[in-house]
C-alpha cells in the first residue's frame, strides 16, 4: 500500500479526483493500522527538551539563563534532576511550546 501511496504522490497536481480520494483512503488505513499496531509511546520530558535542543542546535550552555548552573543543566540534560515546573513555565516560552511537554 505504501508503494501505491509514494505512485499517487508522486504524480502531485495531476491526480484525478479519484486518485485523490484513494490517496486519502489508503494514508488513513496506513495511519490506523501503525496506531494500532505499532503505537508510540509519548516521549519523556527530558526527551523532549533534549529533541528541541537539537533542532536549533543549542547548547547545554544555551540554558544557563533558565537554570542559573551548570551542573544543574548537566543534571536536567541527563535526567538525574526532573524539571520543575518553574523551569518547564521558562522552557515553554524559551522554545515556543506548551509547558505541559516538560511537566
Amino acid at each position: 500500500m505504501l508503494a501505491e501511496v509514494e505512485k499517487l504522490m508522486d504524480k502531485g497536481q495531476r491526480r484525478s479526483t479519484e486518485e485523490d480520494a484513494a490517496l486519502e483512503l489508503m494514508v488513513r488505513l496506513i495511519k490506523d493500522y501503525e496506531e494500532e499496531h505499532h503505537p508510540l509511546r509519548d516521549p519523556s520530558p527530558h526527551e523532549m527538551l533534549v529533541y528541541l535542543m537539537e533542532q536549533r542546535n543549542l547548547k547545554q550552555a544555551d540554558l544557563l539563563p533558565i537554570f542559573k548552573s551548570r551542573g544543574y543543566v548537566s543534571d536536567v540534560i541527563n535526567a538525574k534532576r526532573a524539571i520543575s515546573k518553574a523551569h518547564a513555565k521558562q522552557l515553554a516560552e524559551f522554545f515556543k511550546v506548551s509547558a505541559g511537554i516538560f511537566i
